[in-house]
């Protein structure tokens, strides 16, 4: 394909993959709503920062309304919140025969295949680590798992070019025939992630309190309950095992689990997650209902109890609108819930 890939949305995981792409020579426009953003992309460059790569490149830089043409491959890169908006917008832009790549956390290719057709979604799974700093500014602060795969397994001409295309990014890449393997996985993890955000420490100091395993390790539980009963076949990451969280593994996998999540935490300049910065920096909305929050509705389709994940978004919630700090007391009521499905 010789047409411009189109990344819509250049924050943190948008900006990183259209700078590095544009840099490795792929033709990339970029789209986003931030002005500023966009002005500085187009004069002065898009700048990474960070311990992985240091560079700056000029980019082709919209505000959505300023945007022309139609492009054969749209990567969609907006908070998770903002899909639906965001795909309605693309949609004029998507050419008949081409389709949108979900560079983004959670299910979200669910509401995009709903808008533009399952057979013109792709879904992907990144882990790699990176903060949008301001206007023209991105700190890439350590790599992770890059997966992509069609939403039913297949593998065609589009997956390879594609493939290729995520290999200038990241040469350890992988193509899957089990994409939502991967976004299950990875929504477990993003479960215990919402929760360190709860409080100012780091993700790894938040992982490496013994005190608060039983949380991450009852989040996690609760997801692969739901993923199981969906028949979802969960793939681990980046030390992340998702299996140890099955209905049936022992605590002694959890626990070797969430001990390779300190390790793999502590060797990353990013040291908190997106979710913290939206709510200790940034002061917005966080992504916890359409990430996190779709889990009660699965999990209610499924007929699984999730009390955790439902205590946990109250808790965000109630942070986001100034109710509680960002401090341990704050995760109380998830300590308080465990001991009461114990008892």
């Amino acid at each position: 394909m010789d047409d411009p890939i189109l990344v819509w949305g250049g924050g943190a995981i948008g900006g990183t993959l259209a700078a590095s792409w544009a840099k490795a020579g792929e033709d990339v426009v970029l789209v986003d709503v931030v002005s500023e953003h966009i002005k500085a992309c187009n004069t002065s460059g898009l700048q990474i920062e960070g311990p992985v790569e240091a560079f700056k490149v000029n980019i082709k830089a919209f505000l959505p309304k300023d945007l022309v043409g139609r492009f054969s491959r749209i990567v969609l890169a907006v908070k998770a919140q903002h899909t639906r908006l965001a795909t309605n917008m693309l949609l004029s832009h998507l050419d008949k025969d081409g389709y949108v790549l979900s560079a983004q956390n959670g299910l979200n290719e669910i509401v995009i295949s709903e808008i533009v057709g399952r057979n013109r979604t792709m879904g992907a799974f990144l882990n790699f680590g990176a903060d949008w700093l301001g206007p023209g500014k991105i700190l890439f602060g350590n790599r992770g798992a890059v997966v992509l795969g069609e939403l039913d397994g297949s593998v065609s001409y589009r997956t390879n070019a594609m493939y290729k295309v995520m290999q200038k990014f990241d040469s350890d890449a992988v193509l899957t025939d089990n994409i939502w393997g991967y976004l299950w996985g990875k929504l477990a993890y993003g479960a215990m992630l919402f929760a360190t955000a709860l409080t100012d420490r780091s993700m790894a100091d938040n992982f490496a309190k013994t005190e608060l395993a039983p949380i991450w390790s009852g989040l996690a539980r609760e997801v692969m309950a739901v993923a199981r009963k969906r028949s979802i076949v969960p793939v681990g990451f980046d030390g992340f095992d998702p299996s140890a969280f099955l209905p049936d593994s022992d605590h002694f996998a959890a626990d070797r689990c969430i001990a390779g999540l300190v390790d793999f935490n502590r060797k990353t300049a990013k040291t908190h997650s997106g979710i913290w910065r939206d709510l200790a920096v940034r002061r917005r909305k966080t992504e916890v209902d359409d990430q996190i929050g779709i889990l009660i509705m699965l999990a209610k389709e499924s007929g699984i109890e999730v009390p955790l994940i439902e205590c946990l978004v109250s808790l965000v919630h109630d942070v986001e609108e100034g109710r509680r700090p960002l401090a341990d007391e704050t995760l109380m009521p998830l300590i308080d819930t465990i001991k009461g499905r114990i008892t």
